[in-house]
C-alpha cells in the first residue's frame, strides 16, 4: 500500500477491492480498448488512404478518430495495468500528464464536433457556396484551432488544480485522476481559481452545444423541404450519427461534471465517468461506418486482394528506388 499522505502520488479506488472483480474489469476494459483501437485506426488508414474520402467531413472524421484514440489511451491502459497489478497507485508525475492529455483531448472532440455540425450545416444548407467555405485551407486551420485550443484548456486547468494545497490522504474515487474527485481533497476555499476556469470551460462547451443544436435545427428544416426520400434519407445518414455522437458524448461528460458533489463515489457516478471515457471512442467508428455506404465501400476495397496487391507492389517498388 502507497503512503496515501505523501506528496509522491495518489491512490485510485474507482473499482471494487475483489481480486476476481479486477481481473474482470481488466479484461473488460482490455478489449474495449482493442476495439477501439482498431476501429479508429480503420477509419485513420480509410480516409488517409482512399482518395474519395478526401473530403472534408471526412478530414474531420480522420481527426475525431484520432482524438478517440489518444483520448481512450489517457486513462483505459493505466486503469487495466493497476488492475492485473492489483495496485491503484499513480505517481504525481502520472497524474499531472493524465489530467492535462484528458482535459485537452476532451476540449479538443467537443471543438472537433463543433466544426462538423457546421461542416454539415454549409453542405446541406449551403451547397453552392461549400466548397468556398470549407476550401482545404479553411480546413487545415479549422483543425489547428480545435488542437490548439484543447491543449490551452487543459494547460490551464493542470496548472491551476495543481496548485491547490490538498489535505488529508490522497485517495481518489476514480479509475483515473478526475478534477472533479481531486476537488474533494482540496482545502477548504483554496479552489476558487480552478471553479473560475471550469465555469470558462463549460462556457465555451455550452456556446459549442448551442452552435451544434442551432446548426442542426437549420439542417432539419432543409432536409423536411427535401422533395425526394432518397435525399432525405442521405443526409440524415450522415447526420444522425453525428448528431448521436455529440448527444451521448455531453449528456453523460455534463452529468458528471455538473452535478452536484458527494463524499462518496457512487456506482452511477462511475457508470457516468465510462460513458465520456470510455464507450465513445469504442462506439464512434462503429456509428460512422455503419450508417455510411462510402465508408464500407472504402473499406471493402481495401480490403480486396486486389488492392492489397496493388499496393504491395507499389511498396516493392519503392523500395527498389
Amino acid at each position: 500500500m502507497a503512503n496515501l499522505t505523501s506528496a509522491s502520488g495518489f491512490l485510485l479506488v474507482g473499482f471494487s477491492a475483489d481480486r476476481k472483480l479486477q481481473i474482470l474489469h481488466a479484461l473488460l476494459f482490455l478489449v474495449t480498448y482493442l476495439l477501439a483501437l482498431t476501429g479508429n485506426l480503420l477509419i485513420i488508414t480509410i480516409t488517409t488512404l482512399d482518395h474519395r474520402l478526401h473530403s472534408p467531413m471526412y478530414y474531420f472524421l480522420k481527426h475525431l478518430s484520432l482524438l478517440d484514440l489518444c483520448f481512450i489511451s489517457v486513462t483505459v491502459p493505466q486503469s487495466i495495468a493497476n488492475s492485473l497489478m492489483n495496485n491503484g497507485y499513480i505517481s504525481l508525475g502520472q497524474c499531472i500528464l493524465q489530467v492535462f492529455f484528458f482535459i485537452a483531448l476532451a476540449s479538443s472532440e467537443v471543438a472537433i464536433l463543433t466544426v462538423m455540425s457546421y461542416d454539415r450545416y454549409v453542405a446541406i444548407c449551403q451547397p453552392l457556396q461549400y466548397e468556398t467555405i470549407m476550401d482545404p485551407c479553411a480546413c487545415r486551420h479549422a483543425v489547428i484551432a480545435v488542437w490548439v485550443a484543447g491543449g490551452l484548456s487543459g494547460l490551464m486547468h493542470t496548472a491551476v488544480n495543481f496548485s491547490i494545497p490538498l489535505c488529508g490522504e490522497r485517495v481518489i474515487h476514480q479509475f483515473f485522476c478526475d478534477v472533479p474527485q481531486m476537488l474533494k481533497l482540496a482545502c477548504s476555499y483554496e479552489f476558487i481559481n480552478e471553479i473560475a476556469v471550469a465555469a470558462f470551460t463549460t462556457s465555451t462547451a455550452f456556446i459549442c452545444l448551442t452552435s451544434i443544436v442551432l446548426s442542426y435545427i437549420r439542417i432539419f428544416s432543409a432536409v423536411l423541404r427535401i422533395p425526394s426520400a432518397e435525399g432525405r434519407t442521405k443526409v440524415f445518414s450522415t447526420c444522425l450519427p453525428h448528431l448521436f455522437v455529440v448527444t451521448f458524448f455531453l449528456s453523460a461528460a455534463g452529468f458528471e461534471f455538473l452535478r452536484p458533489p458527494s463524499d462518496s463515489q457512487s456506482a452511477m457516478d462511475l457508470m457516468f465517468s465510462i460513458f465520456y471515457t470510455v464507450i465513445p471512442p469504442m462506439l464512434n467508428p462503429v456509428i460512422y461506418s455503419l450508417r455510411n455506404e462510402a465508408m464500407k465501400a472504402a473499406l471493402r476495397k481495401i480490403l480486396s486482394k486486389e488492392e492489397f496487391t496493388q499496393r504491395k507492389m507499389h511498396l516493392k517498388a519503392i523500395f527498389k528506388l
